[in-house]
């Protein structure tokens, strides 16, 4: 095989470790933007807070004065080192004035008291082995029970076949048990609070509570008779079927309705639901509208972060040594990388606040009408490629920002993402956004009576009638992206 020569030109496209570490300091949500530089103060002593006092902190310089055997893990070469400028490392200019140069002594700010609030609680499955507790049950029968309990979902239903628990007692924990037994202690477990629980299904979910109010009047022995007999007509809503079935007139029907739809049917879920910690949405902008739209950053995304005095100092007084000491260049090496490492880290902090900025001012500035009124009709059909080009950012970095931020208006808190959405023409050949088409279809089944709720075609109708050029299958996928049910289901009486 002939060896031969040649000549190859690619075009490659490589992301450099600041780009990328941008890219994943963009998409961290400010509610953890904190716990981020956490991590990275704890990773790079170098790296610190303007209320961190590092001149009266030794530490660091004993750290590596006291232990003559610990071999550092140097970033660089000697070569590296005979090239060091340490001016470049030792002037503070390059770090903002710190917070404490500007503070007046005489007025010192008061302490910021914090505490975090915790609650003593218990879970749902540990509210009903608590009641599972109070029964008077042999060691067999508990077990089964345990089990039972512990198949119980979070909503408070029992999914799990009852053939599936008798081979788990069975294989697992040895206990011989059937069906007919599991079902008897199942329907023990049912009589606990809350209501429904244990439940197999919806319609048994409902009756169960039902029949601990059935001495309660008519209406609630009617609703028992419906959920019975016509579960499927009620969910379909198929009224005058029910209507004949009982022989009632439709203010007795109404009543019968209102007293099922008053009933959970999510009998664990309130409980559950109430355990967890609660996800709340913290905003990464603030806008103001003080006759001009105002913008501003929440304050957590722009800590104070610099350069440790310490580190510095220490750099300073080892540049002073001999420069043929091994250990010498390894100890400036690695205090040069650790100050290099700060430095690229706040340089990346800035970025983030940089762009988070001016992509939320684009945004603002396009969708102005809204911000001012808070009308949804007025947003502006508006796509990442639009603020792309405004802000001369990638459309990818626009997408992380849209996709995982929040704004608080004085209309309420939006995802950026939001405020993007396609255009749809009118008759007239003006461009309006999809958006703006949602929030009329809204206010159209809003609007309807709920006794003759308007179908997909008619709702198609009406928005032509408005002007806008829209087909019904299209109403449709609207309605579905708003999670409005078909008129059938929307029907009241």
């Amino acid at each position: 095989m002939a060896l031969s020569q040649h000549l190859q030109q690619k075009l490659l496209q490589k992301l450099s470790p600041q780009q990328i570490q941008l890219m994943k300091l963009l998409q961290v949500p400010t509610a953890n933007l904190e716990e981020r530089i956490k991590q990275e103060l704890e990773e790079n002593p170098a790296l610190e807070t303007a209320d961190e006092d590092a001149e009266d902190d030794p530490v660091l310089k004993e750290e590596i004065k006291e232990e003559p055997e610990e071999e550092f893990e140097a970033d660089g070469s000697v070569e590296d080192y005979d090239n060091i400028d340490i001016s470049e490392y030792v002037n503070e200019s390059d770090d903002d004035i710190a917070d404490y140069k500007l503070r007046d002594d005489n007025y010192p700010e008061p302490d910021e008291q914090k505490t975090i609030p915790f609650k003593l609680e218990r879970s749902f499955h540990e509210l009903l082995l608590e009641q599972l507790g109070m029964l008077t049950m042999d060691p067999h029968e508990r077990v089964i029970a345990e089990q039972i309990v512990g198949s119980i979902d979070d909503d408070g239903y029992l999914r799990r076949e009852i053939s599936s628990m008798v081979d788990d007692l069975a294989f697992r924990q040895n206990i011989e048990t059937t069906e007919e037994e599991v079902v008897g202690i199942i329907r023990k477990i049912q009589q606990f609070e809350p209501a429904g629980i244990g439940a197999r299904d919806l319609q048994e979910c409902l009756l169960l509570q039902l029949y601990r109010y059935r001495e309660q009047g008519k209406d609630v022995q009617s609703a028992i008779v419906v959920l019975e007999k016509y579960f499927d007509e009620f969910t379909k809503k198929h009224y005058e079927k029910i209507q004949r079935g009982l022989n009632i007139n439709e203010e007795e029907l109404k009543s019968v309705i209102n007293c099922i739809i008053k009933l959970n049917p999510r009998p664990g879920g309130d409980i559950s639901e109430s355990n967890k910690a609660k996800s709340y949405v913290v905003p990464d902008f603030f806008i103001y509208n003080n006759g001009k739209l105002e913008l501003s950053l929440n304050a957590k995304n722009a800590p104070d972060l610099r350069i440790s005095d310490g580190y510095r100092e220490m750099l300073k007084d080892y540049s002073k040594g001999s420069k043929n000491d091994k250990r010498q260049k390894e100890a400036v090496l690695f205090i040069k990388q650790k100050i290099d490492s700060a430095k690229w880290f706040i340089d990346m902090i800035k970025q983030r606040q940089h762009t988070l900025l001016s992509t939320m001012d684009a945004i603002m500035n396009y969708q102005e009408e809204f911000f001012k009124t808070g009308d949804e009709t007025t947003l502006k059909p508006m796509i990442l490629k639009d603020i792309a080009e405004i802000t001369g950012l990638d459309i990818s970095t626009v997408s992380r920002v849209a996709n995982s931020k929040f704004v608080q208006t004085e209309f309420g808190s939006y995802l950026l993402k939001f405020f993007f959405s396609e255009s749809l023409s009118t008759d007239s050949g003006e461009e309006v956004s999809t958006r703006e088409v949602k929030k009329i279809l809204s206010d159209l089944i809003e609007a309807e009576d709920k006794r003759r709720p308007l179908s997909d075609e008619l709702l198609t109708k009406k928005l032509q009638e408005k002007g806008y050029n829209i087909a019904r299958r299209t109403v449709a996928k609207y309605r579905e992206q708003l999670n409005l049910p078909v008129a059938r289901l929307r029907k009241e009486i």
